[in-house]
């Protein structure tokens, strides 16, 4: 680090005209990344309900990627109006090539009173494009006016309708969202610092990061999916950390310059000092998110590269940028202010108010310690009655399209039309066999199922279709699918079950099954870097427990408000089991942050300590020195986390009060009230450590 400290105080134009120049020449082509994203990979590739769909593929029992809702003019029929609807599916079919196009009238007897709504007057059409039409994410939406019937109301659903309307959502979002976000954060800024300059220098640094984390993207796209949330995460991330470093980092220079050194000086110790911090601040992010990268499912694989990538160039730019903008600026870094001393009172006020703070903690540690945790934990047990569920056409807002014509159908159809696709395998696996005849009598006796019939047969297998009955919801259909695999096999076959469902349900289990990986990579890569850093076995231990509660208490609120419903109504959302996703990206991005204002302000008691202090004075510094700083940094967190908060999407609102609830429990309860306390009653035995993570320490650790 002293070496790059260096460099960058000895060569700061070459090194900020390098960084602005490949991050905007990269831009320019990252950009494209929009045309590239996927709109699946929430199942698990390897799963039973996966290898159905394989297994099946071709047959025309795929789930449909379009369904066409048709109703009837007033004074008309849909039988009157079957000629004109033909004829637009007929020329579709023609022109298109899709796998399957059925509807109420072309199908079998059998299939019409499900395609029929139960007034009589709207009639379903459903697509199944199959993999063979050439139709990609940016052509797919010039595919439905071609299914448009002259003077016939026509509504789209299917999953792929959906996943484009989430594209389009997920862009209109992420433009709305830095357009807010930008200038408010700017005059913020200026309001902590007192001046323009220092204002500005965070907030370019965190739009030259956004620009590098789609760039980054770009780069992914041409090796694996990339999900069109990733982009929302990166911009969200990438911002955010981009601008609290800047203020961390241009936060130390201006403290470096009051000291009396010049301005390459107060660059190269800032380097040092906050540099380092920032640089283990990323390593511990970037862990956090790489136990993304266990689960088999692509979405939350793309997320995690979205999120590392983000840090990634925050983290690089307030390496690079941030320190040659300051050398070249030095003293200028405080120009355009309406009060030269505006920020050093600011910076007074602080030391006085955190520093009173702690002072009243520390007198009565155990009282504080105690009281913060039981009220966490109160905090936490909704968390006791959480259930993982899926992204469904209810993420949308109200008055989208696609969730309309979703809502119809469950409104006015006989039956949602989700259904369980089973699979018999076997030589005794025939459509006029007794084995099929004991799978259908099974499965018609369940809770939850509405109607079985014979699929198709094709070579030695046979598929049954299960439609769930109406009412039952999500939850209720992944208990049946258990149910339909737990029915006996007849002799000489295998039963396997796919569908939506199924595919849910395979893809929730994956990620239990793995969410204990992830989480062994998180605390131990953690504990690594927070031994490296702090030269202590107590403190990155108790970062980890902080990092846990902090977690515990957040899922806790967001099990009472989104699946509970709690106050759902304020944030217009419809309260339903929360998805497993994002559950995992919350995760993540909770205790990354945690461990994250965890090492801001440890770095400074560690520095103090270092420098002789007793572990109070310790404690009482570090808390002076960055109490303004996280706080600031949190609340600048905040204001971008709440920009994407108002997205039209209950998924990514869901993901911003996450975080919005995270860094308030974490930059002001825990890390100024709880951290202090524990650290006060833990005394000396925060700082032991083993000779030789001492000596490890000494090379590359915080406060050396």
């Amino acid at each position: 680090m002293t070496r790059w400290a260096s460099f960058v105080v000895s060569r700061p134009w070459w090194v900020l005209i390098a960084a602005v120049l490949i991050v905007l020449t990269g831009a320019t082509w990252g950009l494209g990344v929009f045309g590239k994203l996927s709109q699946g990979g929430y199942e698990d590739p390897g799963s039973e309900a996966v290898a159905v769909a394989r297994q099946i593929q071709g047959l025309g029992t795929a789930a449909p990627d379009i369904i066409a809702i048709y109703t009837a003019p007033e004074g008309r029929t849909l039988d009157d109006i079957g000629p004109e609807v033909t004829g637009v599916l007929d020329a579709f079919e023609a022109e298109v090539q899709p796998e399957n196009v059925t509807s109420y009238w072309t199908a079998p007897a059998a299939q019409k009173e499900f395609l029929e709504s139960t007034d009589g007057t709207k009639g379903l059409a459903t697509v199944s494009l199959g993999g063979s039409t050439g139709v990609t994410l940016a052509s797919f939406a010039d595919l439905l006016p071609k299914l448009e019937a002259q003077g016939i109301d026509t509504q789209f659903a299917g999953a792929s309708v959906a996943g484009i309307s989430f594209n389009t959502q997920l862009q209109q979002d992420l433009v709305r969202a830095e357009i807010i976000a930008i200038p408010v954060t700017l005059i913020l800024l200026v309001f902590i610092f007192g001046g323009v300059v220092a204002a500005a220098v965070p907030v370019a640094v965190g739009a030259l990061a956004v620009a590098g984390a789609l760039t980054v993207l770009r780069v992914f796209t041409e090796f694996t999916d990339i999900s069109s949330f990733a982009i929302n995460v990166a911009s969200l991330l990438g911002l955010g950390l981009a601008i609290d470093y800047g203020l961390f980092v241009v936060s130390r220079f201006r403290e470096e310059l009051r000291k009396g050194s010049d301005g390459h000086e107060a660059a190269r110790r800032t380097v040092l000092t906050a540099g380092r911090t920032i640089a283990f601040s990323g390593l511990l992010l970037i862990c956090a998110f790489a136990g993304m990268l266990v689960f088999p499912q692509a979405i939350i694989r793309s997320l995690g590269y979205g999120a590392m990538a983000a840090v990634g160039c925050a983290a690089i730019l307030s390496l690079t940028a941030v320190p040659a903008v300051l050398a070249i600026l030095g003293p200028r870094i405080n120009a355009i202010t309406w009060s030269r001393t505006a920020s050093d009172r600011g910076e007074e006020r602080a030391h006085r108010l955190w520093g009173g703070i702690v002072t009243r903690v520390m007198r009565r540690p155990v009282i504080v310690a105690a009281v913060i945790t039981g009220g966490l934990l109160i905090v936490a047990s909704p968390l006791l009655k959480t259930t993982l569920g899926e992204v469904s056409y209810t993420a949308l807002p109200p008055n989208d399209p696609a969730r309309v014509a979703y809502e119809t159908l469950t409104e006015d159809f006989r039956s949602t039309g989700d259904s369980a696709t089973l699979v018999l395998t076997g030589d005794t696996a025939r459509p006029d066999g007794p084995a099929i005849n004991s799978v259908i009598t099974a499965t018609r006796g369940l809770e939850g199922i509405e109607n079985v019939q014979f699929g198709t047969a094709s070579g030695n297998f046979v598929v049954i279709d299960a439609t769930f009955s109406s009412g039952v919801d999500s939850t209720e259909q992944q208990e049946v699918v258990k149910e339909i695999r737990a029915i006996p096999q007849p002799a000489g076959t295998t039963l396997t079950v796919g569908g939506a469902a199924a595919l849910v349900l395979d893809g929730n289990t994956a990620i239990l099954n793995w969410l204990p990986v992830m989480l062994a990579i998180m605390v131990g890569s953690t504990l690594v870097l927070l031994f490296l850093a702090f030269g202590s076995v107590v403190l990155p231990v108790k970062a980890v427990a902080m990092a846990a509660l902090s977690m515990a208490a957040t899922f806790g609120a967001l099990t009472f408000i989104f699946q509970e419903g709690n106050g759902a109504s304020l944030l217009g959302v419809t309260p339903a089991p929360l998805e497993a996703t994002f559950v995992v990206l919350i995760l993540a991005v909770v205790f990354g942050l945690s461990t994250d204002y965890e090492v801001f302000l440890m770095s400074r008691m560690v520095e103090a300590r270092t420098a002789g202090a007793t572990t109070e004075e310790a404690v009482l510094v570090g808390a002076q020195r960055t109490g303004r700083i996280v706080t600031a940094a949190a609340l600048i967190l905040i204001i971008v986390t709440g920009a994407f908060a108002i997205s039209g999407l209950s998924i990514m609102r869901f993901v911003g009060v996450g975080m919005i609830i995270a860094l308030v429990i974490d930059a002001t309860i825990i890390r100024m009230l709880l951290v202090p306390s524990l650290v006060k009653l833990m005394g000396e035995a925060n700082w032991w450590a083993p000779a030789w993570m001492k000596r490890v320490h000494a090379k590359v650790g915080i406060g050396h």
